[in-house]
């Protein structure tokens, strides 16, 4: 029934090295990733153009770029075009507290209320990449607004159901505040590193 989407596209340029690979507590960031969401996920995928540096990574499928030079809307498209089940939860590489719990309570309510979309809506904006799609909707959607050169990664929502999690909402679903937290730099891989720890 779902499908976790591990988004590993980025550039890292802040970082300085691939943070998808960067060892996180003795073990590479996205490997952690993954075991976090393991538990929830009937196929777990790796969306990347650099298949080799992910071969380590057992049990899990890598995808390549679909729509290159796209930039985010494109990897989202891939990611959900990707999967094989009808709910795709599609997470960044580079979230080591990334939620299986959020993403659970997310999809009761997409099935629930019949979304097609659950996603966070925080003060900064929208969450895409920590978040719920439902595949057969989302994916003419997002292709129709790739068509029409459109580049915002949330240009298509008004075609299909969205339900936005106030920061309320998520609170209750992440106590911990922590699961959109992206690392970028040296020093917040090391502060996340603490934490975790």
């Amino acid at each position: 029934m779902l499908t976790v989407v591990i988004q590993a596209g980025g550039q890292s340029s802040r970082m300085g090295e691939d943070k998808a690979l960067k060892p996180f507590l003795g073990k590479p960031l996205i490997q952690r990733v993954i075991q976090r969401l393991a538990p929830i996920a009937d196929e777990t995928i790796v969306t990347t153009n650099r298949p080799a540096d992910y071969a380590f990574l057992k049990d899990v499928r890598l995808a390549p770029d679909l729509k290159p030079g796209r930039g985010p809307l494109g990897g989202l498209y891939t990611a959900i075009a990707s999967a094989s089940h009808p709910l795709v939860a599609v997470v960044a590489c580079d979230m080591p507290f990334a939620s299986k719990n959020f993403l659970e309570n997310s999809i009761r309510l997409m099935v629930g209320e019949e979304a097609d979309v659950v996603i966070a809506k925080m003060d900064e904006g929208y969450e895409p990449f920590h978040a719920i799609y439902r595949r057969d909707t989302c994916l003419p959607a997002i292709e129709a607004a790739i068509e029409a050169d459109q580049w915002k990664v949330i240009a298509w929502f008004p075609q299909v159901r969205v339900r936005a999690l106030s920061p309320g909402e998520v609170a209750t679903f992440d106590p911990s505040g922590l699961c959109f937290w992206n690392v970028n730099t040296p020093e917040e891989f090391a502060q996340a590193e603490q934490l975790a720890g």
